[in-house]
C-alpha cells in the first residue's frame, strides 16, 4: 500500500509512542500476572510455587508484545484493516512461543501432552495477545487522530490569518488612493500648504498603520486616535465642510478592538455624506457599552434625496470588508448594521463583545 509522507511519523512522534508502549506493556502485563494468580488460587494452583513460571511466561510475552508494538508505531500509516491483520498475524506468530514455554515449565512438573490444556493455553494466549495489539492499535489511532486534528486546527489558523490579512489590507489601497487624489486635488487649486500637511499626515498615517498587526486587537483609544489623524487628513480637503466629533467614555479607553476596524465606516462617511453633499456634513463617532457588549457608531448627514431608501449607497468594499472581518474574528459574536436611521442620517453600527485590554 502506498503511503504519503504526511502519514509517516516523525521522530518526536516515534519517540512519545514508544515511551507510551513501554509503560503500558509493563502495566498490561502486571494486570495479567496478578490477574492469573487471582484465577491460580481458585483452581488450587499455588501462586507462590507457580511464580517462576508465570514470570517467565509474561516476561517473555511482555518482551514479544513490545517488538509488536514497536511493528505497529513503524507501520502506523497502514490502513486501519491491513494493521488489524498484522495484528492477527503477529498473535498466530506468537502463540507457539508461549505454548512451548508452558509445557516445558517446572511447576509441579512438566505437562505432558493434553489437547484439552492445548486449547486452553493457546485461547488464553490469543486472548491476551491479541487483546494487546487491539488496545495498542487503538492507542495508536487515537494519538493519531490527535494529531490530525491538531494539524487541521494549525491549517485553519493559517487560512485564517492570511483571510484577514488579506482584508486588512484591502483597505489600505483604498484609503491611499482617496487621499492621493484628495492631495492632487488640492495642488490643482493651489492650496500648496494644506496639500503639503496632508502629505504629512499621511506619512504619519501609513506609517502607523502598517506597522499594527492585522490579525492583533487594539484599544479603543488607540483605534479612535488614528480614525481622529484620518479625519484631520480629510478635513484639510473639506475645511468648509467637513465637522467631527467623537465620544468615547472613559471607561471603554482600554476596550479591545480589531485594528483599523473603524477606518472603512469613516472612509464611507466621508464618501458618500462629504463627498456627496454640498452643504456642511457632520460625522460622529460614539463608543458605548451594554452589559458584556461593545457598539461602535459612525452617523454621518447624506443628501435628503437620498433618504427616501433604506440603503442608497449598498455594501461597498470597505463595509463587506468589516462584516467578513467581524465574522471571522467572532465567528457570529459580533453585528454589523448600516443604513438611514432618519431623513438626511445614516449610520453604521458595530456590535462586538466587550473585553478589556
Amino acid at each position: 500500500m502506498t503511503t504519503s509522507n504526511n502519514s509517516l511519523p516523525s521522530q518526536s512522534d516515534m519517540a512519545c509512542l514508544t515511551q507510551a508502549a513501554f509503560r503500558l506493556n509493563l502495566i498490561y502485563w502486571v494486570c495479567m500476572f496478578l490477574a492469573d494468580c487471582v484465577l491460580g488460587y481458585f483452581i488450587k494452583i499455588d501462586p507462590i510455587e507457580s511464580t517462576p513460571l508465570k514470570l517467565t511466561l509474561f516476561g517473555v510475552s511482555a518482551l514479544m508484545t513490545y517488538v509488536m508494538a514497536r511493528i505497529l508505531i513503524r507501520v502506523r500509516g497502514l490502513s486501519f484493516p491491513l494493521k488489524a491483520l498484522l495484528c492477527l498475524v503477529m498473535t498466530i506468530i506468537a502463540v507457539p512461543v508461549y505454548t512451548a514455554i508452558d509445557f516445558l515449565n517446572l511447576y509441579p512438573q512438566s505437562v505432558t501432552s493434553d489437547p484439552i490444556h492445548s486449547d486452553y493455553t493457546l485461547i488464553q494466549y490469543v486472548s491476551m495477545i491479541f487483546g494487546w495489539n487491539c488496545l495498542f492499535l487503538a492507542v495508536t489511532d487515537n494519538f493519531e487522530t490527535g494529531q490530525r486534528e491538531l494539524q487541521l486546527a494549525a491549517i485553519r489558523e493559517v487560512a485564517l490569518t492570511s483571510k484577514m490579512q488579506a482584508l486588512r489590507y484591502q483597505v489600505n489601497p483604498h484609503f491611499l488612493f482617496n487621499t492621493l487624489n484628495s492631495i492632487a486635488g488640492l495642488i490643482e487649486e493651489g492650496a500648496t500648504t494644506r496639500a503639503e500637511r496632508m502629505v504629512l499626515s499621511l506619512s504619519t498615517f501609513m506609517r502607523t498603520t502598517l506597522a499594527v498587526d492585522p490579525m492583533s486587537d487594539v484599544k479603543l483609544s488607540e483605534e479612535i486616535a488614528l480614525q481622529e489623524e484620518y479625519l484631520g487628513i480629510e478635513q484639510e480637503r473639506f475645511l468648509d465642510r467637513l465637522t467631527f466629533k467623537i465620544e468615547m467614555p472613559e471607561a471603554l479607553q482600554d476596550a479591545l478592538v480589531p485594528s483599523l476596524i473603524l477606518q472603512p465606516l469613516i472612509e464611507n462617511a466621508i464618501k458618500h455624506g462629504v463627498g456627496a453633499a454640498t452643504g456642511q456634513v457632520e460625522i460622529s463617532l460614539t463608543a458605548s457599552s451594554k452589559s458584556d457588549r461593545l457598539v461602535l457608531t459612525v452617523e454621518n448627514d447624506i443628501p435628503l434625496d437620498n433618504s427616501d431608501r433604506k440603503n442608497p449607497f449598498g455594501m461597498g468594499v470597505g463595509l463587506r470588508n468589516v462584516q467578513e472581518r467581524l465574522h471571522m474574528r467572532f465567528q457570529g459574536n459580533s453585528q454589523f448594521s448600516s443604513g438611514i436611521i432618519r431623513p438626511g442620517r445614516y449610520q453604521a453600527s458595530i456590535d462586538l463583545p466587550f473585553k478589556i485590554a
